[in-house]
């Protein structure tokens, strides 16, 4: 295995004139780095000064033939530390920052003298340091920042009250400008160490302190900060030569309102206290969106004026719809004028008007909420559909779909399974037109939270199974940015639950937008898959199986990933931005298959490249006056294993990107294959470098093809 090195890199750390700082500041210049040494040389309560410390170690880099600069300011005043960087290095890479003091006081007798300097150093020093860093790293496009948190942060510690508070500041810290630095590959993570070092000197016993070598940690803080490694907004715990990730953990919990007209009384805790801190089936959350996923999910069931209608087993409800109500779908789930052959779903006058296969599930799950046929599926046990979550659905085409009218849905309980923390539920409902006649089925899989229990089976025969996808690359991908409005829109269709509109419910919940439906989601992908695979022909959708993982915040990019077996569509839809699958183990099923030439081309070669292109129309559309700046007309000829097989046109005279050729003769031509066209959106490759190596053949006018990096640049990292 080669060596993980750091040349051409700069790498500040701070406190770096003993322990833990000067172990960093050995290994990243043993490995090639320019170390810029800071420490202010105090001692360990933060009293003194002098650049003794700091010299020293820059000395003893350098005796060793590394490159090394000292630095004696305080982290306070973290942009002098940036500044010296600056001067002498011209860049900065990484930033470690290490510099800490301790005022131990037991919470009574702690002054505000003690609280603030802790704090300053600690909390404040690494802000400053980091914000002056961060503008650098963000143009550089790279970036590896390390916070210092401790034990006691985490889990509190007798006398450091003002410590323990400082250094869980940091974690917080630390999660946010991983979120708002990795989109510039800017990566912040966390280390809690217990090493020797002038804080924990006198403080560890001796046969425990001459364990705690700072050495056994510098190679962890290392790996966070090489190029290779993508780890982000990670704590990681180390001492004595052990590692380990600390997570947030979070219980299942309890839902204690019925729907959004009650009201949550000290009672209804009371009752519930025991399903709140239980975390015997505790989930790991890896974001606020994950941590609240859950909630806003259960919260899709409660309804204003919830009505039943049952008779014995089986449940029966009417849905009306226009074709107004199918073109507000449509729109809800991605569907545009602006993209070949949509316009069939969006204009009721069109020859072809054709309702998306997917609105048909809307019928079902409104009868599923507005019958008690989920509340009462457990014999003796009332659920409430606020504790309900819609995990997996299936719908199946039987007759020719209405583009308007009335249809008459029956529900029934297909199977009830005990997953002890809660019931998986499965309700069939089958759905008729005015004649009587069966039209198509829908399969809802929902999971009661907290109902489990009952001592019924855990496993059962009745649900249409989600599919594991092909262990290959996909076969095709298509890539759609939603609009910050998607839920906005898609609401309009019927599920008018605020957490999907309502900043403030969002916000209570945790997260920093409302999440888009997850049905929204599952119509952009029953979209793509049409248009890739059936021309759009909706008389030949079959049927889909899909389960819901994740959730999704408009604005966000999907990429429904594609595998074609037969006439069975395997699909995973994933958020571009985090690289997260939100729908898994999903299929459709078509009767027929009838694709574009182009298209035929396509799904033979899996390109990767179309992804960006997808992105670049969106960018296009959303500032078609800053493509027009750019002018030109552009022609890509994207290679796979040596073959043309794709041409993409970017005209941006009009602001139009399309596949195939212009209609004039373009003013420059590439030629790249589908690996390096990704490579250099990624920034892994430089357009000079793939010139210079052949790998990008470019004929006519050479220097206006300069103007496209901003756009490739921008694009997302698949």
């Amino acid at each position: 295995m080669a060596d993980l090195r750091f040349d051409g890199k700069v790498v500040v750390v701070t406190g770096a004139g003993a322990g833990l700082g000067r172990a960093y500041a050995h290994l990243f210049a043993s490995r090639g780095a320019k170390v810029i040494v800071n420490d202010l040389g105090g001692g360990r309560h933060g009293d003194g000064s002098s650049s003794k410390a700091a010299d020293t170690v820059v000395n003893e880099i350098r005796s060793q033939g590394g490159v090394a600069a000292a630095d004696y300011n305080s982290v306070v005043e973290g942009e002098k530390i940036i500044k010296t960087a600056m001067e002498n290095f011209g860049r900065i890479d990484v930033l470690i920052n290490n510099a800490g003091i301790l005022r131990d006081r037991s919470f009574p007798r702690i002054s505000d003298q003690d609280w603030d300097l802790v704090h300053a150093v600690h909390l404040k020093g690494s802000f400053k340091t980091t914000q002056a860093a961060f503008p650098i790293m963000k143009k550089q496009g790279f970036g590896r920042i390390i916070m210092t948190s401790s034990n006691s942060g985490l889990y509190g510690n007798f006398g450091q009250a003002n410590y323990s508070a400082a250094k869980m500041g940091l974690v917080g810290l630390a999660k946010t400008i991983a979120i708002e630095g990795s989109k510039n590959n800017i990566y912040c993570n966390v280390i809690v160490p217990t090493a020797a070092s002038r804080l924990t000197e006198d403080v560890l016993p001796p046969e425990v302190y001459k364990e705690l070598n700072p050495e056994y940690i510098a190679p962890v803080v290392a790996y966070l900060c090489h190029d290779s490694c993508q780890e982000n907004g990670s704590i990681i715990e180390a001492a004595a030569g052990w590692a380990g990730k600390c997570t947030v953990l979070r219980s299942n919990g309890a839902l204690l309102r019925s729907s959004v007209k009650d009201n949550v009384t000290i009672e209804k805790v009371q009752q519930n206290w025991q399903k709140i801190t239980d975390v015997n089936n505790a989930g790991i959350l890896g974001s606020i969106q994950e941590a609240t996923g859950a909630l806003i999910e259960s919260l899709e069931g409660l309804k204003l004026g919830e009505t039943a209608a049952k008779n014995s087993n089986e449940f029966t409800a009417d849905f009306e719809f226009t074709n107004k109500d199918a073109i507000i779908y449509a729109l809800g789930v991605g569907a545009s004028l602006g993209r070949n052959k949509e316009i069939k779903y969006l204009y009721e006058s069109h020859e072809e008007f054709s309702v998306l296969p997917s609105f048909f599930i809307l019928p079902a799950l409104q009868a599923s909420l507005e019958t008690t046929v989920v509340s009462e599926a457990i014999p003796g046990k009332e659920i409430e559909l606020s504790q309900v979550l819609h995990g997996e659905q299936y719908l199946e085409i039987l007759g020719d779909l209405p583009i308007e009218g009335k249809i008459i849905q029956k529900l029934k309980v297909a199977e009830v399974l005990d997953k002890r923390s809660g019931a998986t539920i499965t309700v069939n409902v089958d759905s008729y037109d005015r004649a009587g006649n069966l039209i198509f089925r829908n399969q809802i899989v929902t999971f009661a939270v907290g109902a489990g229990g009952f001592g019924g089976p855990r496993v059962g025969t009745q649900t249409v199974p989600c599919l594991k996808k092909p262990d290959r690359t996909p076969d095709l991908s298509i890539t759609q940015k939603t609009s910050v409005d998607q839920a906005a829109l898609y609401r309009l269709s019927g599920d008018t639950n605020p957490l999907h509109i309502d900043p403030n419910m969002a916000a209570i919940a945790g997260f920093s937008t409302p999440i888009l439906h997850g049905l929204s989601t599952l119509g952009f992908s029953v979209r793509m898959v049409l248009k890739a695979f059936a021309d759009h022909d909706t008389s030949l959708f079959k049927a889909v199986k899909a389960r819901f993982s994740k959730p999704v915040i408009p604005g966000q990019t999907l990429r429904v990933d594609m595998w074609k077996e037969g006439n069975r569509i395997h699909f995973e839809t994933v958020v571009v931005e985090t690289d997260k699958p939100v729908i898994t183990g999903a299929y459709i099923d078509l009767k027929d298959i009838k694709m574009q030439p182009q298209a035929n081309k396509l799904s033979g070669s899996g390109l990767k490249s179309d992804a960006i292109f997808e992105f670049i129309i969106e960018q296009v559309k959303a500032d078609p006056n800053k493509a027009k700046s750019v002018g030109g007309v552009f022609l890509y000829k994207i290679l796979k294993d040596g073959k043309e097989v794709k041409q993409w046109t970017m005209d941006l005279k009009n602001a139009k990107v399309f596949e195939g050729t212009p209609e004039g003769k373009p003013n420059t031509t590439l030629v790249i294959s589908d690996e390096d066209f990704m490579l250099m959106a990624e920034g892994k490759l430089q357009p000079q470098q793939a010139f210079m190596k052949g790998k990008l053949k470019i004929t006519g006018n050479i220097m206006m093809a300069q103007k496209l990096a901003p756009l490739l640049k921008a694009a997302p990292k698949l």
